[in-house]
């Protein structure tokens, strides 16, 4: 027989999890019971909003989910802040709260709240969790949303009679299978042709790196792209660092906290193309008059971030790291001299 605190670690253990950040509370009790006996690392933070902002961090420098541990009620709504910034970054984060007993659910009890309502609108997707069988399945399901399609926070809030209710076995599945949820990576080839047509036409153009490029680890695939097509760079405030910044292409950051050299350059281009950013106010300003002369190419993973803020004329749904590659590998190699020494004069 095994309890479910018990599976709940087997599963951390199964996705490669070395390290989480949590704050006990009685609701989470059995779940770190059971994680005593475990060779996860687990650091102890002040407060749960350190967990989560931490988690986050952790995902961010080496690329895996990052995973916080909180307890029913105030422990759990303290991690809202920290969800909010995973979902708006794009970051992979599992966070896993205590709840009351499943008998207690809605009747108002000790730190009892709503946790999967709250966060609803924050997350990619919430489980609350109602049998102890279905903690192999969850767990399984939530890492990979987690880290496909567009990465983002997933939410697991697990009653404490689930965590203590006992089982036969442990089967982990191999691999998730969820109706509905098939995240498209590669670009249509289509449209990829008609963003290389672009450029072929194109005397001005100008490439928008966003957080994108950073997530799905295309900064070198950007800069292969980009020499080869002698294409000046600017970058979002989550893009920087998509390429060196003493690279000769980079121009420097866009939008309201960017460059006179930057904003001139896309209020100046006759083709903008777009990769991996929403297209934000910071970056924008007034959308009347941003890149008021170009044909723009718009490369996300996210379909729901096409032609949101800005209308694009060639939207390429895609991992950035995939449709890098490929338009990387059929571009013509070509130079923008004139287009270059006209930005480096505004930068001067």
């Amino acid at each position: 027989m095994i309890s479910g605190a018990e599976i709940m670690v087997k599963c951390l253990e199964q996705e490669n999890v070395e390290i989480l950040f949590g704050y006990p509370g009685a609701a989470i009790c059995p779940f770190y019971d059971a994680l005593m006996d475990s060779q996860i690392e687990h650091i102890l933070v002040r407060q749960e909003q350190n967990s989560v902002h931490a988690a986050s961090g952790y995902a961010r420098s080496v690329c895996k989910p990052g995973v916080c541990v909180a307890t029913s009620g105030p422990g759990a709504t303290n991690l809202i802040t920290g969800i909010a910034t995973a979902y708006m970054d794009s970051i992979p984060i599992i966070a896993i709260t205590g709840q009351v007993r499943s008998d207690l659910i809605g009747r108002d009890v000790f730190q009892e709240a709503d946790i999967t309502g709250a966060c609803e609108p924050f997350v990619k997707h919430s489980y609350l969790v109602k049998k102890t069988e279905d903690l192999p399945r969850i767990f399984k399901e939530a890492f990979y949303i987690a880290t496909t399609g567009r990465p983002g926070p997933v939410l697991i809030d697990v009653p404490i009679d689930i965590q203590t209710n006992k089982i036969e076995e442990f089967i982990y599945p191999e691999k998730a299978e969820i109706t509905g949820y098939k995240p498209r990576t590669e670009g249509h080839a289509k449209q990829i042709e008609k963003a290389l047509e672009l450029i072929k036409k194109s005397s001005r153009p100008i490439i928008c790196a966003g957080g994108g490029v950073l997530t799905s680890g295309a900064k070198l695939k950007l800069v292969e792209f980009a020499t080869k097509t002698g294409i000046p760079v600017v970058s979002t405030i989550m893009g920087k660092g998509a390429i060196p910044t003493d690279h000769e292409l980079y121009v420097g950051n866009s939008g309201m906290h960017g460059r006179y050299s930057a904003n001139k350059a896309v209020s100046e281009c006759d083709v903008l193309f777009s990769i991996g950013t929403r297209f934000n106010d910071r970056i924008t300003g007034d959308l009347n008059e941003f890149a008021p002369k170009a044909k723009i190419v718009h490369i996300d993973i996210d379909t729901a971030s096409i032609s949101r803020n800005v209308v694009v004329d060639v939207p390429i749904v895609a991992d950035a790291k995939l449709a890098l590659e490929k338009l990387a590998e059929w571009a013509e190699p070509k130079k923008h001299k004139a287009w270059l020494d006209e930005i480096k004069a505004w930068e001067e």
